[in-house]
């Protein structure tokens, strides 16, 4: 069975010699019992595992192996991708491994225990339903963490490829590749044998008797990695005997004038929530070609950045990511109490993320908590509790420091790059008050629903942190509970985060549904919604159209009370260069002077007919820039 075909790690690729293990395996609910069978990589409660086992604590899979016959004189290295959450594997009777931990990868030697080259493996899988001290994200537990309502079908046993690999017995272990400060080369860090010899395919060689640890590869003429132009560079790494090839981009992430830069280009960030589930495999995707499925669907609404929610998604992902010019927010799976050994689970994934993902361009902010998940919901009032967020963000500024960090994303920040709020309100009116005095003014306290008769003050800021002068944006928004009240939201709502020049972005809930959760651009299957003539990437382009109004409703925006009402239309523009163009309606038109990162003075459009008043902006060369519309109707 020809099942995730590709190799699983291309950011440590060895994939010129390599055995996939994925296809049909022997499966069983209990010990021995071997009378099922599952197709791996595919959590067992859904339908593409062939398995279909809801609430299954344990369970065993099995399957005959045998290495290439030229991997003889080489060891046999046994991988796994991930699997959730406890694996203990054995070939031909022998414990080749133990882990724990449902998102990292593991490998074994497992040399000495096959004969002849052969032999039986079988993994066990224990996959806890209680999951609340153990990092899980929106995988439902039972008990059920507090957050169930938005929480979904578990992934439990094999996730993620498994695989086998030859390497000889000195190898290249961790390969670390960073852009230079000027991004004018590579920084190659790792451990292996010594001779070593590197190469940039095309650009530059460099050979070393002895491996220093850390060494620079010049590149003379350097091509950035951006957006808009996703160059990778190669980088081929022969240690001994050993051979892996990796790569990455040169670019820059910094925070400067209240705008994410990227290689000094200012860049709001226009990102939207992705979950990583799919309708047939839970937390496994169906294909590689599903992965770059996704980017492209958040590409084609207008987004330029993706954050990756709670999970560690499969590094396919990651890499098309980057080959597809995406930006990306990435942050551990989250636990769901407050103990000292579900807060120690949380920083091992968190560092094995750095570890794991670092090496990638797209990623430009590593998250760390989201909205007190894990914490018992009491940072302001708990040291210890703000201690733990503090903690989390210096395991990733002193792995990484080259990329900025959220520190607790949501509220209650402690020790943060970035402060980001998330807020919910389906009220137009005062959504805006409040977008407009959480951004302008020292006031961060906004009212969170955490259930449907509770709803709690929380704050941007824990105790003794001061979010005054950090840079800020919208971690998480979006309202309405049919799909044409979505879109209705969705316009209303994001023009008003456009508004304020000092918010540097926006990350819009979500993607696409997931099973109950209907709050998605697209439905569960990527399929297209009704958003009630609402288009996403009209939304969220780089210039769009303001309209100074509080609607009323979908479909009423504004209501006529006399023969004709005047509506100001502003423009926000973040283009690099400063836009001269046309506003046009069906009546008239006005030219428009936009200036980068800046919100325009209005344009007064007359409006004296009820139904739907189209505006669009062109830019000098007569092409359409960005689009808005008003539903008018009268009393």
């Amino acid at each position: 069975m020809n099942t995730r075909p590709e190799y699983p790690r291309p950011h440590f690729d060895r994939s010129g010699r390599w055995l996939n293990l994925n296809g049909e395996w022997e499966f069983a609910r209990s010990p021995g019992e071997f009378t099922e069978t599952v197709v791996v990589p595919f959590p067992w409660e859904h339908a593409a595992s062939g398995v279909v086992a809801h609430w299954l604590p344990t369970a065993w899979y099995r399957r005959q192996i045998e290495r290439p016959a030229d991997w003889a004189a080489e060891r046999t290295i046994l991988h796994f991708g991930a699997v959730h959450h406890r694996a203990t594997a054995w070939v031909n009777g022998e414990l080749a491994v133990e882990h724990e931990g449902g998102y990292l990868p593991f490998e074994a030697d497992i040399t000495e225990l096959l004969d002849n080259g052969a032999g039986e493996l079988v993994v066990q899988v224990a996959a806890p339903t209680d999951k609340r001290f153990i990092p899980h994200g929106k995988q439902r537990s039972m008990p059920a963490d507090d957050y169930d309502g938005c929480a979904f079908t578990p992934s439990s046993g094999i996730w993620q490829t498994v695989w086998l690999e030859p390497r000889p017995p000195s190898y290249i272990s961790q390969l670390d590749l960073r852009p230079t400060e000027a991004l004018d080369g590579i920084e190659v860090t790792f451990s292996g044998p010594s001779p070593v010899r590197i190469e940039i395919p095309g650009v530059v060689v460099r050979e070393y008797d002895e491996w220093p640890g850390t060494a620079t590869l010049p590149i003379a003429q350097p091509r950035l990695w951006s957006p808009d132009d996703p160059h990778l560079y190669d980088v081929v790494v022969t240690a001994g005997a050993d051979t892996v090839r990796g790569y990455t981009g040169l670019r820059k992430v910094e925070w400067n004038g209240g705008n994410l830069m990227v290689n000094g280009v200012p860049t709001y960030v226009r990102g939207v929530l992705d979950q990583g589930f799919w309708p047939t495999g839970g937390h496994a995707a169906p294909s590689d070609e599903a992965l770059q499925q996704d980017l492209r669907l958040a590409r084609a609404a207008g987004f330029n950045l993706v954050r990756k929610h709670i999970k560690l998604e499969d590094p396919r992902w990651l890499y098309w990511a980057d080959r597809l010019g995406m930006l990306v927010w990435a942050e551990p799976p989250s636990t769901g109490r407050f103990t000292p050994e579900a807060v120690a689970a949380f920083e091992d994934v968190t560092a094995g993320m750095v570890a794991r993902d670092g090496n990638h361009p797209s990623i430009v902010i590593w998250g760390g908590y989201n909205e007190e998940w894990g914490l018992d919901w009491d940072v302001p009032g708990d040291p210890a509790k703000q201690d733990a967020v503090r903690r989390a963000y210096r395991i990733i500024r002193d792995a990484d420091p080259t990329r900025p960090i959220v520190d607790n994303s949501g509220w209650a920040h402690v020790e943060t790059d970035l402060v980001d709020w998330h807020y919910y309100d389906e009220n137009v009116a005062s959504w805006a008050a409040t977008v407009d005095r959480l951004v302008n003014t020292a006031d961060g306290a906004f009212p969170v629903k955490l259930g449907p008769d509770l709803l709690v003050d929380k704050a941007i800021a824990a105790p003794g942190f001061d979010a005054t002068d950090k840079i800020q944006l919208n971690g998480e928004y979006g309202g309405g509970a049919t799909s044409v009240e979505r879109g209705w939201h969705l316009r209303w709502q994001t023009q008003e985060l456009r508004r304020h020049p000092r918010n540097a972005g926006y990350i819009y809930t979500e993607l696409y549904d997931i099973e109950h959760e209907t709050v998605g651009v697209h439905t569960y299957d990527r399929r297209t919604k009704d958003l009630g003539g609402v288009v996403p990437s009209d939304v969220h382009a780089e210039t769009v159209l303001i309209v100074d109004l509080t609607p009323e409703a979908p479909g009423r925006d504004l209501v006529l009370s006399g023969e004709a009402a005047t509506v100001p239309i502003r423009v926000s523009h973040h283009g690099h260069e400063p836009l001269l163009g046309t506003l046009h309606w069906a009546t008239g038109t006005a030219p428009v002077d936009a200036k980068p990162f800046t919100v325009t003075d209005p344009i007064d459009v007359t409006v004296s007919e009820p139904g739907r008043v189209r505006l669009w902006l062109t830019d000098a060369a007569g092409t359409v820039v960005a689009r808005a519309f008003i539903d008018v109707t009268t009393e």
